[in-house]
């Protein structure tokens, strides 16, 4: 994928030279490459590397992630209470997921994120369970795992403070105690910030912040006044930024314009950015599936004419004759129609789950803001690669919805012998 080559740079940068840099070392240093990607993915590159720079048995690994991700996934809702009968309704969701398979084979942090999103919420589940000290530890540790490999978890540490803070007053345990161990990976943040700083003169987390800053606000103008002007905003904000020689004043920059952009858009850009969030949950990763089935290349991709579904309706209409030389042109869209079909049924399940009482709310609401988190920080952004990290949690989810109804249906209706 685009970003692959910037973690396997990273990775034999720091194999070479114990650089953690994400550009061509042979290029003039950027200080955006510094602090673009997270360590952890390229440091799991580097156990491969070391041995050999061999991308297949990277992949093979991966694939074994995936398939331990799963099992491990499915033991979560063990916990709570799913039922083994419902298992084929789980596998059925995975198989009707095709990014779960498509990104264990792609040189690319999201399957390895999955990991620790699955085990900081696992964890959790234990620490509601039992009350341990081990689980969390376990998930503060999982927490600052997910955000040294890619950045959205990081703000999520002051969220996970707020709620063992919480979980402490609930369950009546030592506050000195809870608020210790929740305190940890806003240590962790502050500690990497720091580095950064020493690296760049800048006390930050990732550039990638700057970045999206303004590059959010790209989509949104491209969907109100089309590719040509987005694409006009984006160099003209560009170019502004690159006139500013020092890197910690550009990045103040980029962070200032982004506020301003948002300030002065605040109505429309926000719903345009929870819609974006919501679509999250139906997307059913076309670009994706042509790019690793090789139907659309990243030449096509960032091309400055826009070649998407809704780019495409919006100018050809949705007349017969545009439907059809779209179905000719995508041969994928009856395995689209497929996933598409599946989402739907996944969303009715856990809208099932919500509707249920039962006596698991306090998980299940903290899963569902998690799961939330992911959503709304991809925002007008959204794709199946942003939703991988949770997306067993949310099948998991639509599954203990529908066992949860069709177990109330059975005790509502009687059996035949009964009647009889």
């Amino acid at each position: 994928m685009g970003d692959s080559a910037e973690y396997i740079y990273e990775a034999v940068n720091i194999k070479n030279l114990f650089f953690f840099y994400s550009g061509n070392p042979v290029m003039p240093i950027e200080p955006e490459f510094i602090t673009q990607r997270q360590p952890l993915y390229p440091l799991f590159l580097l156990m491969v590397y070391f041995f050999a720079t061999n991308n297949w048995i990277v992949l093979l690994l991966q694939n074994i992630f995936s398939v331990i991700n799963i099992l491990y996934a499915r033991k979560i809702f063990d916990k709570l209470g799913l039922d083994r009968c419902y298992y084929w309704i789980f596998a059925l969701f995975v198989v009707g997921y095709p990014a779960q398979m498509i990104y264990a084979n792609t040189i690319a942090p999201d399957l390895l994120l999955q990991t620790f999103a699955l085990l900081y919420m696992g964890s959790f589940i234990d620490f509601v369970q039992s009350r341990q000290r081990k689980s969390e530890l376990m998930m503060g540790l999982a927490l600052i795992g997910g955000m040294l490999t890619k950045p959205v978890l990081y703000p999520f540490a002051l969220v996970h403070l707020v709620l063992m803070a919480y979980s402490g007053f609930r369950y009546k345990l030592k506050l000195q105690r809870t608020i210790v161990l929740a305190i940890i990976p806003l240590c962790a943040v502050l500690v990497f910030n720091y580095w950064n700083y020493t690296r760049t003169g800048k006390f930050h987390f990732t550039s990638n912040q700057a970045f999206n800053a303004q590059y959010y606000f790209y989509p949104y103008i491209s969907t109100k006044f089309g590719m040509d002007s987005a694409n006009h905003f984006l160099s003209k904000e560009r170019a502004v930024a690159a006139t500013i020689p020092d890197f910690a004043e550009r990045y103040d920059f980029e962070i200032d314009r982004g506020r301003q952009l948002f300030l002065q858009n605040i109505l429309p850009y926000s719903i345009y950015h929870l819609t974006g969030a919501l679509r999250i949950f139906v997307e059913p990763g076309k670009a994706e599936i042509d790019l690793f089935t090789g139907q659309l290349t990243y030449g096509r991709l960032y091309s400055k004419k826009e070649a998407g579904f809704y780019a495409y309706f919006r100018e050809k209409g949705w007349g017969g004759d545009s439907v059809k030389e779209y179905l000719i042109q995508n041969p994928a869209m009856p395995l689209i129609g497929v996933i598409i079909l599946m989402n739907l049924v996944k969303i009715a399940g856990v809208i099932l789950l919500i509707a249920k009482r039962t006596g698991r709310r306090f998980e299940v609401v903290f899963m569902l803001l998690f799961i939330g988190w992911f959503a709304v920080a991809a925002g007008p952004i959204a794709n199946t690669r942003y939703f991988l990290p949770v997306s067993l949690l949310w099948i998991g989810l639509a599954v203990m919805g529908y066992a949860g109804w069709w177990g109330k249906r059975r005790t509502r209706v009687p059996d035949k012998a009964q009647i009889g």
